[in-house]
This record gives C-alpha cells, sequence and structure tokens, in this order.
C-alpha cells in the first residue's frame, strides 16, 4: 500500500489546481503517517478515511479516522473524491445468513462457508478410489465389490465429517443452509444416504 501511495504522491504533483494539489499531497502523507502505527494488516482488514471536512462553524478541519471493521472486508480500494465512500461499510452491517458448502468428487471433499461476499474453507481431504476396470477375469466381481467398498466409505467420511463441521454443538446447524456441489453420482449418494444428517 505503501509503495501505490508513493507512486499516487508522484502523480498528484502534477495536478494544476494548487489548492487541489495541496490537499491531495497532505492527505496521501497523513495516510502515509497513520499506516506507520500498524506493523502488519489487522486480521479483518483496514478502513482508513483521510480528507478535509468543513467543521460547523465553517472551518476547514483534517480528517483521519482508521478502524479495523467487525467482520472481514473483502476489498481493496483507494479513491480520491470529494466525498467519503461508505458503500462498502454498509454492505458490513447488513444481515447475512451464513451457508455452507460442500463439494466433493472422486478425488476429495472440501467444507466451507459462504456469508456475504467473503467465504472461507475450513476442511478438505484427498481420497484415492478405484476406477472401474474391465480386467480381473474371476476376480472382476470382487473388485466391483471393494470399489463400491470404498465409494460407501468415502460417502460415510464425507456425512460424518459434514456434522462435525456444520453441526458443531450437535443440535443446532451453524449455517442457514447447505450447499453441495461436484460430481452427480457423489452427490445423489451423499444426499440419499442413510448416515448424512437430515437436520443439513
Amino acid at each position: 500500500v505503501n509503495g501505490m501511495l508513493t507512486h499516487e504522491y508522484g502523480t498528484a504533483s502534477s495536478i494544476k489546481s494548487r489548492v487541489n494539489r495541496l490537499s491531495v499531497l497532505g492527505a496521501i502523507t497523513s495516510t502515509q503517517q497513520r499506516l506507520k502505527m500498524y506493523n502488519r494488516t489487522p486480521k479483518n482488514g483496514l478502513i482508513l478515511y483521510c480528507g478535509e471536512i468543513i467543521t460547523e462553524d465553517g472551518k476547514e478541519k483534517k480528517l483521519v479516522v482508521d478502524f479495523e471493521p467487525f467482520k472481514p472486508i473483502g476489498t481493496t480500494m483507494y479513491l480520491c473524491d470529494n466525498k467519503f465512500h461508505c458503500e462498502d461499510l454498509q454492505e458490513l452491517l447488513e444481515g447475512d445468513d451464513r451457508y455452507g458448502f460442500i463439494i466433493m468428487d472422486g478425488n476429495g471433499s472440501l467444507y466451507g462457508v459462504i456469508e456475504g461476499n467473503r467465504r472461507e474453507v475450513l476442511h478438505k481431504f484427498g481420497v484415492e478410489l478405484p476406477k472401474k476396470h474391465g480386467r480381473g477375469g474371476q476376480s472382476a466381481l470382487r473388485f466391483a465389490r471393494l470399489r463400491l467398498e470404498k465409494r460407501a466409505n468415502y460417502v460415510r467420511k464425507v456425512s460424518e465429517i459434514a456434522t462435525q463441521i456444520f453441526i458443531p454443538n450437535g443440535r443446532q446447524p451453524s449455517v442457514q443452509g447447505l450447499i453441495i456441489a461436484g460430481s452427480a453420482d457423489f452427490k445423489t449418494e451423499l444426499t440419499t444416504s442413510a448416515l448424512f444428517d437430515n437436520r443439513l
């Protein structure tokens, strides 16, 4: 961010209007000074507003406001304008439902949650399932049975982990709904399985 602000400082130096140039350069300098107070970006991101406002008695006053939002903000924005842009903050205040998702196929499964414009991967694991093949002669039935057993074990594992992740207290799901994506065969097997918790 500091590199971008240094570049903007160089660009702003060529603004023709003296008043605008001094305002923009002053705001960039104040922003750089405020950023020096942070060793690293806070967990939920950082929101920083800097500019000049008109006070109630009609005088100009420089205002620098910085804070960590209460929810993660997934936007990077630098704007130089005649007003403070608060649209992304407004989105944070809107109530977001939390949905879980499971993506599963023959290579593994991934579990996560979506909340507003934010998504988070909670768990993932890989699996090696035997493929269908026409070889084996007398062993073909045994290979087919082993393949079906491994698929059933995989579906059971996906179901058990889904319950652990999305019903952590054992009583109430922690998500509003569940989205299941991936291979059609596995999705059908999972949702029709008696092992899959019907609260999800």
